[in-house]
């Protein structure tokens, strides 16, 4: 390597590297649609994990694939408990490594967890029947985001298919929990997987992710006293009371993004933080007054903000809430932390490798790579928060993320599968084979 940037690249190099990305790119998508058709959502994602070790060992890479031991991982750092039925959770890698690692080595990691689709009939097409219409490809998934996971796959084709071989180590991940605990990225850690930086293919509209908010989850488990509803002001309705709670979370809300707009990255961005009651499910009897209420709720959390204390926060704002409620003041609802407890992330130490993006994606796009902070989280936040991994995000245009007819541009698509391709050329390095 001739300098902490970029290593340059043999003569031609990048050409026949970005035509060996069109002449694949039919193939890549015919993979992707089969990839993004399975149903893969939470406790179902096997046959996904199935399919990409496949795709691996027909390339040749070293395989692992294991089944994930939660105990393993509950005293390790963004640590979140899962409550399904976890038996058969796997995490696959697969392993390429040079004759001799002269390169610096990288993770390129996607997840293919996928979240639930909603009432079927809301879909204009089904969602795990992927069809190309007008240049995109639609689809549960497809954006969110098996066709990074896929594109990560095809870069290292591509480089391979130009005559080339990376200098350095690769691990390509695809791991499961990343929409609801991040286990699947922490067991590859926690099984000793590391590079000198990790890239994930995450759909960002060709755009650097600068930082993310954590996420804290947690349930609310509100009681009431039931009686038949011709005397409902006898009894105490939980699901009314359930409300009360969750207009206080909603002042608690509006009073962390007023916090928010003295941050760095995040004083910008409009409501940056969102309190979500997702899941709601309570009582048994629509003429009785209903004596439970469970709901889960999600709400966000600005980079350097500890998960404890945005947990005290929320127990004194549902305690203060419970209080001024002439059931609940007496008969105070329960708290359990039911998935995320994942701290916010700022892609720190970065440098080399952003300015090594930055050289290829002007050189794909035609233009300065720009950044953003964003309001969601990634699994980006293992790595380089408690590992020392350098971990940002980067991928394709798409649409409706966790909504109905969820999308990606495959314009984009191809575009962000060539800078995949160089910066694994320029990140590691290759050699002429």
């Amino acid at each position: 390597m001739t300098d902490s940037r970029s290593v340059p690249l043999p003569a031609g190099a990048r050409e026949r590297i970005e035509a060996a990305v069109d002449a694949a790119f039919e193939q890549q998508l015919a993979t992707t649609i089969a990839f993004s058709s399975i149903p893969s959502t939470r406790g179902q994602e096997g046959p996904c994990q199935d399919m990409f070790a496949k795709l691996l060992r027909e390339r040749g890479y070293e395989i692992d694939d294991w089944v994930i031991n939660q105990d393993e991982l509950k005293t390790l750092p963004g640590y979140g408990p899962v409550e399904t039925d976890f038996s058969r959770a796997r995490t696959v890698v697969g392993t390429y490594r040079p004759a001799r690692e002269e390169g610096r080595s990288l993770i390129l990691q996607g997840h293919c967890d996928v979240v639930p689709v909603g009432p079927l009939d809301m879909w204009e097409r089904p969602p795990f029947q992927p069809v190309v219409e007008d240049g995109w490809l639609y689809g549960r998934g497809t954006g969110d985001m098996k066709s990074g996971t896929i594109a990560a796959l095809y870069a290292l084709d591509a480089v391979k298919a130009a005559g080339f071989a990376p200098k350095g180590r690769i691990h390509l991940q695809s791991v499961i929990e990343e929409e609801s605990t991040g286990l699947g990225a922490l067991s590859t850690l926690q099984r000793g997987y590391r590079a000198d930086a990790c890239l994930l293919p995450e759909p960002t509209e060709e755009r650097l992710m600068r930082a993310q908010v954590g996420v804290i989850w947690f349930r609310l488990k509100v009681r009431g006293i039931p009686v038949h509803v011709a005397r409902a002001g006898t009894g105490s309705n939980a699901i009314r009371a359930a409300y009360h709670l969750i207009g206080h979370l909603d002042a608690l809300e509006a009073e962390w993004n007023e916090r928010a707009k003295s941050h760095r990255y995040f004083g910008a961005v409009h409501h940056p933080l969102n309190f979500n009651p997702g899941i709601i499910k309570g009582g048994d009897w629509a003429s009785s007054v209903p004596a439970w209420c469970d709901v889960d709720c999600r709400i966000g959390i600005l980079p350097g903000w500890k998960i404890a204390d945005g947990q005290a926060e929320i127990v004194a704002c549902v305690t203060k809430a419970a209080r001024a409620h002439p059931f609940l003041a007496n008969n105070p609802p329960e708290i359990v932390w039911s998935g995320f407890l994942s701290p916010g992330y700022e892609a720190t130490e970065v440098q080399e490798s952003e300015a090594v993006l930055g050289s290829v994606y002007e050189h794909v796009f035609g233009r300065k790579l720009t950044d953003f902070p964003s309001t969601a989280l990634t699994d980006a936040r293992f790595y380089g928060l408690d590992y020392g991994v350098p971990a940002f995000c980067f991928g394709a245009r798409m649409e409706n993320a966790h909504g109905f007819n969820e999308r990606v541009q495959l314009d984009s698509l191809k575009k962000v599968t060539k800078a995949y391709a160089l910066f694994v050329a320029s990140w590691c390095g290759i050699d002429a084979v």
